[in-house]
């Protein structure tokens, strides 16, 4: 991603590798075009802003950024087809025409307003908040939550699910933590969706990030530990 390993470094790759990692290291994200590679390093001028990328460009407006210096990150999954009667495996964007940069105030205006190559690049706006100009500001994203959603996702699994609260059967207060398995380390709250049950995390006002069927076993409640 920058894109993190989990997305343009393997883009196109019959079989992605599983990848997990600490809120404390993040994988480092190289371009699918040049290999330019870019570490995520946490600064306090710096924000995850979320855009929309037309068309499904996600890719290509990731391997700018990351040539730039951007960290960029873009959730996916791997998918499964039989052609011509063999297994084929890619990589589908999870939430499709959105893309996630860490990036500054400036640098961010920059390529929505002022980047010919990138025409295609918006911003993603917050309408649940407005600026002294009583204008949607462009969302961004903690870096909390930005840690939960890359946690939950950078696996690739197949059975992750962006999903909305209607999609949803919470059970009520219960916040936990997956202690072992593909997903151990991802918090959120356990729900029953698609028939399964499974952990769910929230990302800001864009919707909710499903992982694959969790035993119980693997769930321990965050207040207990």
């Amino acid at each position: 991603m920058s894109t993190l390993s989990n997305v343009t470094t393997r883009r196109g790759e019959s079989t992605p590798p599983s990848i997990r990692f600490t809120p404390d290291a993040f994988p480092e994200a190289k371009s699918s075009k040049t290999g330019v590679s870019v570490r995520y390093v946490p600064e306090p001028n710096k924000k995850w802003y979320v855009f929309r990328v037309s068309y499904r460009r996600e890719d290509k407006a990731s391997d700018y950024l990351v040539e730039d210096g951007i960290y960029t990150y873009i959730a996916k999954k791997i998918v499964e087809k039989y052609v011509g009667g063999k297994r084929k495996r890619y990589l589908q964007t999870l939430i499709p025409n959105l893309l996630f940069a860490y990036t500054t105030e400036e640098k961010a205006e920059e390529y929505v307003s002022n980047k010919a190559e990138l025409a295609y690049l918006s911003f993603y706006y917050n309408h649940f908040e407005v600026d002294n100009e009583k204008k949607n500001p462009p969302l961004t994203v903690s870096d909390e939550e930005m840690t939960r959603f890359i946690q939950a996702t950078c696996n690739m699994n197949k059975h992750l699910l962006f999903v909305q609260p209607s999609q949803c059967h919470f059970k009520e207060g219960e916040q936990v933590r997956v202690i072992d398995g593909p997903f151990a380390g991802v918090e959120g709250r356990v729900a029953r969706v698609a028939g399964q049950q499974r952990v769910v995390i929230s990302l800001s006002s864009i919707g909710l990030i499903s992982t694959a069927y969790i035993p119980t076993a693997f769930l321990r409640p965050i207040d207990k530990d």
